[in-house]
């Protein structure tokens, strides 16, 4: 899904409430809103400490994580995350971020988490036993009065945030939209590393040991991996080369191609190595590097967020060998799971049947703009995308036209 942002208004142009309280069960909730990047910045040691609280696990929601995005991909959005505090103590984290986009042509403003297509998975952050929260923010979110549309992508299906949003969406007069944004193939290690490998497709394991014996013909093969901050940036360049060596570069989707991408890589790369959590594995043939991972792990689980091979060796399926390298090393630590991340392919199916899905969570407020918005994206759009492109571009034109009317 693309998204055209305009520019933002400033902060200063906003009236925003500071804070709200109410009454639970759990005693009174106090909500404040941070709006500047020195207040995120500050809230670094509670933001980890509510994150361990909720018992997330994988790495897309620590402070590290999101503040590299927020310094590499943040420019046209303001800071909109909502604290909730029970009592003295902070129990729920809504990382949210106000951006003006155009939905279908119709300008609106969206609060969303920080997303993009480098973002595996999003989510709010609330500590167990606190699902109160969730109606917390909800009513503080409708009563703020900024949004036209909340946008949460890349939720984990299974996410506490998607069934308690919702469940309590109709209480505060919001309509709900989803999109299954794909599943994202992963391998439980539970067995032993060749029970698992004699599990797999006959074709694929005759595959990996054809390419092996041939490869190795030309040398040594072994998987190093580069964890230490002192050897990662010129292993993170080398690797970025590789990953832009086949034909990433030519379309222009390589991390190298876009200065903030490669920002954004090169930079969690510094903090997720200082923070013990970075892996860039290379596939080696003798002495030369001829496939690169750049991998996290956390919580005991491996996450593979980018893959790369110099396609000079491309007859060898380098990528497969090195993943096949990087699994038998994760059975052989101990590691619970292994995640290939993004969407299902041909080339992951050979590894693992298993996926976990990922959803879009979309609500709408009971305002003009929020009904139009939701007509127009949940019912007019599917309907006419089995019709001609004309009658998509004639409704769009009638919606403004409206909305315009509406406005005066």
């Amino acid at each position: 899904m693309t998204r055209s942002v305009i520019e933002s208004p400033t902060t200063s142009a906003l009236r925003l409430p500071t804070e709200t309280t109410r009454k639970s069960p759990a005693g009174a909730q106090v909500i404040r809103v941070v709006t500047t990047f020195e207040e995120f910045l500050e809230l670094e040691q509670t933001w980890n400490r509510v994150l361990a609280q909720a018992d997330i696990s994988h790495p897309f929601l620590e402070h590290s994580w999101v503040r590299t995005w927020l310094e590499c991909f943040g420019q046209n959005s303001l800071l909109r995350i909502v604290v909730v505090n029970s009592g003295s103590e902070t129990v729920a984290i809504a990382p949210l971020i106000l951006t003006h986009i155009r939905m279908w042509g119709i300008p609106a403003r969206q609060l969303g988490l920080p997303y993009n297509d480098h973002v595996p998975r999003a989510d709010f952050i609330v500590a167990r036993g606190y699902e109160d929260a969730y109606e917390a923010i909800l009513n503080y979110l409708r009563r703020s009065r900024e949004w036209d549309v909340i946008q949460l992508c890349q939720l984990p299906a299974d996410s506490e945030t998607l069934a308690q949003l919702l469940a309590r969406a109709p209480e505060q007069n919001c309509r709900t939209g989803l999109w299954v944004s794909g599943a994202s193939p992963c391998v439980a290690l539970e067995s032993q590393w060749m029970e698992y490998y004699e599990g797999l497709p006959a074709k694929h394991k005759s595959n990996l040991r054809n390419r092996f014996k041939r490869l190795g013909q030309l040398g040594p093969v072994e998987m190093e991996t580069v964890t230490q901050e002192g050897q990662v940036p010129d292993a993170l360049a080398q690797g970025l080369e590789l990953e832009a060596a086949a034909w990433k570069r030519g379309e222009g989707t390589a991390i190298t191609c876009d200065r903030d991408i490669t920002r954004f890589y090169a930079t969690f790369a510094q903090r997720a190595a200082n923070l013990g959590w970075l892996r860039l594995n290379f596939l080696r043939a003798g002495s030369d590097r001829i496939a690169f991972d750049y991998s996290l792990s956390y919580r005991n689980q491996i996450f593979l967020l980018k893959l790369g091979y110099n396609p000079e060796f491309s007859a060898y399926s380098p990528s497969n060998l090195l993943l096949s390298l990087a699994l038998q090393d994760a059975f052989g630590r101990g590691y619970s799971r292994y995640d290939f991340l993004g969407d299902q392919a041909d080339w992951k199916k050979c590894w693992t049947k298993a996926s976990a899905a990922q959803v879009w969570l979309f609500l709408f407020p009971n305002t003009f703009k929020g009904r139009l918005l939701h007509l127009v994206k949940f019912q007019l759009i599917p309907m006419l995308r089995r019709h001609s492109p004309g009658s998509l571009r004639a409704l769009v034109v009638r919606a403004k036209a409206r909305l315009s009317e509406r406005s005066r």
